[in-house]
This record gives structure tokens, C-alpha cells and sequence, in this order.
């Protein structure tokens, strides 16, 4: 069953960390076998939602999404980005 990483950005603190985040990040999930399926700033928000940019990207399984997040090249990019956002990420099996 597939499964989908969704982070939302609710505060950037440092823009040049972030950069220095997706340039690392993007290749370490697609790597890991991650298909990314929307990023970007939200065209339209309802009831409580959030203009903060957001990104889902489809895995496999529950199990591949955790192994990618747990990979050495994703905890690289992480490590760039060291406190430079406030992320929500979570990992959320398909229907």
C-alpha cells in the first residue's frame, strides 16, 4: 500500500539553511525511491489551513518512507538544515 510524506514549512527562520536542505533532501527521497507529487505554496486555503509551502511525496510503503527518512543521505540533509525551519512531517499510509 502506497504511502505519503507530507511536511509543511509553519515558520522559515533561516532561507539559506532551507536551500541548503532541499538540495540534499530532494535527491536522498527520490533516491529512496520517493515521487514527489506537489511542493509549493498552497494556491488556496480553507478553514484552518495554512499558507506555509508544503510537500507530499509518494512511497511505496509506510516502511520505505521511514527507511528513506532514516537514510544517511536524508539525515545529511537534515543536518544542513540545522534549526533553520519549523517543519511538520508526517508519514500517512494510502487508502
Amino acid at each position: 500500500m502506497p504511502a505519503y510524506w507530507i511536511s509543511t514549512y509553519p515558520e522559515v527562520y533561516d532561507a539559506d539553511k532551507v536551500a541548503a536542505y532541499a538540495a540534499l533532501a530532494g535527491p536522498a527521497l527520490t533516491g529512496a525511491g520517493g515521487r514527489f507529487l506537489a511542493r509549493g505554496l498552497p494556491e488556496q486555503v480553507y478553514e484552518a489551513g495554512l499558507n506555509t509551502r508544503t510537500i507530499v511525496i509518494e512511497f511505496e510503503s509506510v516502511e520505505a518512507a521511514r527507511a528513506a527518512h532514516d537514510s544517511e543521505a536524508y539525515q545529511a540533509a537534515l543536518a544542513a538544515l540545522d534549526g533553520g525551519a519549523l517543519r511538520d512531517l508526517r508519514i500517512v499510509p494510502g487508502a
